[in-house]
C-alpha cells in the first residue's frame, strides 16, 4: 500500500464559485500521492490521477463535480452511475452495487460502489462508449448547505481497491465552511 499521507486541498476555483452567493466552500484532504490535474470547466471542483497498481494498465481517476447546487437527486445519480457498469455475466449491476451511508461534519455522504465492465459515455451526448473491462467505480454524494457535491472514482479494479483507503480518508474529511 503505498503511503496515505495528506494534505489540504481548497480549490480556489471551488472557494469563488460558492463563496460569491456566500454560502461557504467544501473542504478535504487528499492523499498527496494523487496527482492534481489542472481542471477547465467550472463544474470540476477538483481532478485527481491516482498511480495504477503495477500490472494495471492505467491510472484510475477521481474528479470531484459541483453543479451550483443542482445536480439531481441522491438516487437519481446512483443509478445513473450504477448503469455506467456492465456485469459479465449480463446480470444487472443494480444486484451487485453496494452503498452505505454516514455522516460527517454535519454533512450527509452516499456512497456507490460497482465493480463491472465500465461503459460511461466517453463525451456526454457522444453516443460512444468505453468498454473497460475489470474496471471499478466508487462515487459519493457530499450533501451540503449549497447543495451537493459529486465524487466519482474510477479504474481497474485493483487500483481503485489500492486506494480505496485513501478515497474513504478523504471523504471522512470532508467539511462545509
Amino acid at each position: 500500500m503505498r503511503s496515505a499521507g495528506r494534505w489540504s486541498v481548497v480549490f480556489a476555483c471551488l472557494v469563488a464559485s460558492v463563496s460569491l452567493n456566500g454560502q461557504g466552500s467544501l473542504q478535504f484532504d487528499a492523499p498527496r500521492d494523487w496527482i492534481q490535474i489542472d481542471t477547465s470547466s467550472p463544474l470540476l471542483v477538483a481532478q485527481f490521477g491516482l498511480p495504477r497498481t503495477p500490472g494495471d494498465s492505467e491510472d484510475a481517476e477521481l474528479v470531484v463535480y459541483y453543479f451550483g447546487g443542482e445536480g439531481g437527486a441522491v438516487e437519481a445519480n446512483l443509478d445513473r452511475w450504477t448503469n455506467q457498469m456492465l456485469q459479465p455475466d449480463g446480470r444487472p449491476s443494480s444486484e451487485v452495487a453496494t452503498t452505505t451511508s454516514f455522516d460527517v461534519a454535519g454533512l450527509s455522504v452516499t456512497v456507490l460502489d460497482v465493480p463491472g465492465i465500465y461503459s460511461a459515455e466517453v463525451q456526454p451526448g457522444s453516443g460512444m462508449r468505453y468498454y473497460k473491462r475489470g474496471f471499478r467505480l466508487k462515487a459519493a454524494v457530499v450533501a451540503t448547505p449549497a447543495g451537493p457535491y459529486f465524487f466519482k472514482l474510477t479504474g481497474p479494479g485493483r487500483t481503485v481497491t489500492e486506494w480505496e483507503p485513501g478515497f474513504n480518508a478523504l471523504l471522512a474529511t470532508v467539511s462545509f465552511r
